[in-house]
């Protein structure tokens, strides 16, 4: 049994290999729609191996009308939340036999809508948007294309369609009420350079958290340099607040860089804790306390709203789960299970 000489082996190939027809080895490659003998397809799958024969997908999009690939766009494929998150999304896309074509909109929302173009000219057969704030509602775009999309993460104010999303009022609740646990009243708080998205919800939950009490709005960018150098500021000008809830990991491994680069102490002059909860947080130094957010659930509802048109969920609750950079005794840090997503460093 051998390969045509510079040629893909094709379904004939195999039915001629297995001694069977076509249409029996485009069951085998399909799943169906007809049942075949078990012993027919052991013999028709080691034919499909020995030739090294991989089915024409463009073919088969061509026959069914669909492409078995989901377009999965990213607000910021750098940011490792995002890349966790995407990391769960084509894991969960994958069990249902689909293909994840990624792109990343790096935070605009004209590339996005790009990116939206893009696949609904690819004819994908669903899109799932991790949303860059404003610009175009891509998900009504899609539906009106006739294509199933949803929002993850954030659903920007223009879309009229369910998002799933993470519960960030009781993420931000949980933060503000452990620092006052460790006697914080203080607690500032780190958002982005803009109010927009979950940042600008969980910037609000805590405005309203702390009303009443000297509670300080810092801003930079969404980058662990940005929030470096603004620690690295407000320690030389003495205005480092004792407590701050930072609203992203990637600002929080910043803000640790510059304490260390500042020689201010964290915990002891300085409480840290993150609204994100990423893979990269418990390997920090310290290790940082964080309200970890249930990626793998928002993923498994957000596949199942886009392939199976289930009814959107509450948003899924986020865990806190105790480290070091929040002033918590390694005891008080034992009673908090580990992260799924890492384990804390000690």
């Amino acid at each position: 049994m051998t390969k045509r000489a510079g040629k893909a082996p094709t379904l004939t190939d195999v039915a001629r290999a297995a001694g069977t027809s076509t249409a029996v080895v485009s069951y085998v490659m399909n799943d169906g729609p007809r049942p075949v003998a078990p012993e027919t397809r052991e013999r028709v799958l080691a034919a499909a191996a020995e030739l090294d024969y991989r089915p024409n997908r463009i073919a088969r999009a061509l026959r069914s009308r669909t492409t078995g690939v989901v377009g999965l766009i990213l607000a910021d494929a750098s940011n490792p939340y995002f890349g966790a998150l995407a990391r769960h999304i084509e894991q969960t896309l994958d069990q249902h036999g689909k293909l994840t074509l990624i792109g990343n909109a790096g935070y605009s929302p004209d590339r996005q809508k790009h990116l939206a173009d893009r696949f609904l000219a690819a004819q994908v057969d669903g899109l799932i948007i991790v949303s860059a704030d404003g610009g175009a509602d891509v998900v009504t775009q899609a539906k009106r294309a006739g294509v199933p999309a949803v929002y993850v993460h954030n659903q920007p104010e223009e879309g009229q369609v369910p998002a799933v999303t993470a519960d960030n009022e009781a993420a931000v609740q949980q933060a503000v009420t452990h620092l006052r646990s460790h006697g914080h009243t203080r607690i500032a708080f780190l958002a982005g350079p803009h109010d927009a998205g979950p940042v600008g919800r969980r910037r609000a939950i805590w405005e309203t958290a702390l009303a009443g009490t000297e509670a300080r709005l810092l801003r930079c960018d969404y980058s662990r340099a940005a929030a470096a150098a603004l620690t690295q500021r407000l320690i030389a000008d003495g205005a480092m607040p004792p407590a701050l809830i930072t609203a992203t990991d990637e600002q929080a491994i910043g803000v640790l860089a510059g304490a260390r680069a500042g020689a201010l102490p964290v915990p002891d002059r300085l409480a840290v804790i993150s609204l994100d909860g990423t893979p990269d947080s418990a390997y920090t130094a310290p290790s940082l306390t964080v309200t970890e957010q249930p990626l793998q659930a928002m993923a498994q509802q957000a596949v199942d709203l886009l392939l199976n048109g289930t009814s959107p969920q509450p948003p899924a609750p986020a865990s806190l789960v105790l480290r070091h950079s929040c002033g918590c005794t390694p005891a008080e840090r034992r009673q908090t299970p580990p992260s799924k997503a890492a384990q804390p460093s000690p």
